[in-house]
């Protein structure tokens, strides 16, 4: 079972994270701390105490927004540590995800906070530390609990930054930012860029963050003419408007975007474009 501390300067917001966070059974204790100062003073205790201490941590959820230092400042500092706590972010903003994975953070769940995704990044937790699970949390066990009279129906699982690729349509994909789904055509799309266990899709109107990896929307977007040019990089055919061949390098050109396109991908590319461009 984990021990967590949170860390929210706002004081609603960490006692409701506190609130869902002693909710879940595979939580042992979780204490609260509303600054950078009281945090680093308790994992220093903690970690002076050894794994095993009655103030041990084994994980952090960490708000970054917050006065002083912020959250993304006391998770470099506590890197330094020999055996730092696992970090998971909890924020309103969408912006940060590349450095806080930069950071080996665990998770990165977006505000407001949903019970089932705060359920994800503990199971996460309880994995990377090896420990084992005693069961989903309260709310979400009743949720899926079944009604008298009704055939069950399995709840979707929903992997929360948040995104579901037939959720609505097939020619959608759903991405969620503070709570409000957006739908967006994957017409629209342009290329997408992998960030660690997210993807960016890039469009005309600008890029939306989803926890989906890039390997699996190729697979399930190879018939929508997207291909993969680059370990981080998959672009729809139809919007590659140049291909550069310079120094013995390979680029494309999307909008006004310049992708690089890998040695072992350029070959192939150049056959698929021009089988396009004739076809």
């Amino acid at each position: 079972m984990l021990r967590v501390l949170a860390v929210d300067d706002e004081k609603p917001l960490l006692e409701e994270l506190l609130y869902l966070l002693r909710s879940d059974p595979r939580v042992r204790s979780a204490e609260g701390a509303s600054d950078a100062t009281e945090a680093l003073r308790r994992v220093t205790r903690a970690l002076e105490s050894g794994p095993d201490g009655a103030d041990g941590i084994d994980v952090v959820f960490l708000d970054i927004h917050m006065a002083g230092l912020t959250g993304l400042d006391i998770a470099r500092l506590l890197a330094g540590f020999a055996r730092p706590p696992l970090i998971v972010f909890v924020t309103a903003h969408e912006g940060f995800a590349v450095q806080a994975f930069d950071l080996k953070a665990v998770d990165y769940v977006l505000k407001p906070v949903r019970p089932e995704r705060l359920a994800e990044a503990v199971r996460r937790s309880c994995e990377q530390l090896g420990r084992s699970e005693e069961g989903p949390p309260a709310a979400v066990a009743a949720a899926d609990a079944p009604v008298a009279g009704v055939p069950a129906v399995p709840a979707p699982r929903r992997l929360v930054a948040e995104v579901t690729v037939a959720d609505r349509a097939p020619d959608q994909i759903a991405v969620e930012l503070g709570g409000v789904t957006r739908f967006v055509a994957i017409a629209d799309i342009s290329y997408v860029e992998a960030q660690g266990d997210y993807a960016r899709l890039h469009t005309d109107e600008g890029s939306h963050l989803v926890r989906i990896p890039v390997s699996t929307l190729e697979e399930r977007w190879a018939a929508r003419g997207f291909v993969r040019i680059h370990r981080r990089h998959l672009v729809a055919l139809a919007r590659i408007d140049e291909l550069r061949l310079e120094a013995g390098t390979t680029s494309v050109r999307v909008g006004a975007a310049e992708l690089q396109v890998s040695r072992r991908h350029a070959r192939e590319l150049r056959d698929l474009l021009m089988r396009h461009a004739t076809g």
